[in-house]
């Protein structure tokens, strides 16, 4: 149970993430229990567990960890008020994906169509994204999941899923072990505090500048981890 008391505002040390850290391992979105945006209100994007096995990181302590997280889609110039406003908290993005050809499929999973109508100018993209993220490794006992899980949540608003994209993360931090609960509230106060957490820690120039790592936005070379 999720012990009595004040969490820490801000973890890890102001230097810079210690050792194991940085922690980086990859892997396509997939399908996860579809309980983040259904009844919990905070989406996340599920990694396969074999992510965790392509560095070694089999091992790793459950638990929620922050880091940035490259995402291969393409924020489209015009589209995403980050461009501006440098707010994560409140951009909306257009997505495309860097490797998709075709459209999205009919279910909405995947990517939104800019093409036509909304006057995006598509000569002017990046190849994938960074982003702040706060992530669980692990059962989730309030659930009592039977598998063990890795469940992102991306500091930003995306107007649709993107399944099947690849994502990048470099793991830089531990905020907390793993926690039963004893109502669903208290479990999404905490996710809430996890997400500050994760955004006053990823504010420190030592924990800001990896969002640079080039890592992050290499997206052809398969799955892998250190």
């Amino acid at each position: 149970m999720r012990p009595d008391g004040p969490r820490p505002r801000i973890v890890g040390p102001d230097n810079g993430p210690p050792p194991p850290f940085p922690l980086k391992l990859n892997g396509k979105v997939v399908r996860g229990f579809g309980r983040g945006s259904a009844e919990l209100g905070i989406p996340t994007a599920n990694i396969p567990i074999a992510g965790l096995s392509v560095g070694g990181h089999e091992d790793v302590e459950c638990g929620v960890y922050y880091g940035w997280a490259g995402l291969d889609v393409e924020i489209l110039a015009g589209s995403a008020e980050i461009a501006a406003s440098g707010d994560m908290r409140s951009a909306r993005t257009t997505l495309r994906s860097t490797a998709a050809t075709t459209e999205s499929s009919s279910d909405g999973v995947g990517v939104r169509n800019s093409n036509g109508g909304d006057g995006v100018d598509l000569e002017k993209k990046r190849r994938g994204e960074v982003f702040p993220m706060v992530m669980s490794i692990g059962w989730n006992p309030f659930y009592k999941n039977t598998v063990r899980s890795v469940e992102v949540h991306l500091l930003h608003t995306f107007p649709e899923n993107f399944y099947g994209h690849h994502m990048n993360l470099v793991i830089l931090g531990f905020i907390r072990p793993e926690y039963d609960y004893v109502s669903k509230e208290s479990l999404i106060e905490d996710i809430r505090e996890d997400i500050e957490v994760a955004r006053r820690c990823l504010a420190r120039e030592a924990y800001e500048r990896w969002k640079d790592d080039e890592y992050l936005l290499e997206f052809d070379g398969g799955d892998v981890g250190s």
